[in-house]
């Protein structure tokens, strides 16, 4: 492995050749993408077999379409799973973002502020569903995606 120096032109590099570091970043990249939309797939797996009821309610509560709830498909299933082939990602994690907005103004809300037992956000779990989709959406999905590093929306 070729070593650099401590600095560049483009700053601090480390010691690591930059075609290493770089496929380390892309493996960083696919990790996170990954485990954000098999957590988020599963809950629309959940509701592939037991219906948007649930979703559908609360809409109905908020004032909204109902039908809208069928929406929830979308930001559960198809979203996840672009995201974890890395077609279109940007656009993916967005939407999964989006979803769980969504999920945090319509179940939510009431526990924003609330803390465990324990001493952790209440909301710790859909937080990071949340700001994991949007790291994802920042990031892009690298080149160990079927859009390649240079895909459109990747």
């Amino acid at each position: 492995m070729k070593k650099l120096s401590l600095a560049s032109a483009n700053g601090p590099v480390g010691i690591l050749a930059p075609d290493t570091s770089a496929r380390l970043e892309d493996a960083g990249k696919l990790l996170l993408r990954v485990a954000v939309a098999f957590l988020v797939l599963l809950h629309g797996i959940d509701k592939l077999s037991t219906g948007p009821g649930f979703v559908v309610t609360m809409l109905e509560r908020a004032g909204l379409p109902g039908a809208l709830g069928y929406l929830v498909y979308i930001g559960e299933v198809i979203a996840p799973v672009m995201m974890i082939i890395g077609l279109g990602t940007r656009a993916a994690a967005a939407v999964v973002s989006f979803n769980m907005l969504v999920a945090f103004a319509l179940v939510h809300m009431g526990s924003l502020f609330s803390l465990t037992k324990q001493g952790g956000w209440a909301l710790e779990l859909q937080g990071l569903y949340l700001f994991g989709a949007l790291a994802v959406m920042l990031l892009g999905a690298g080149s160990l995606s079927a859009g390649g590093k240079t895909g459109r929306f990747n």
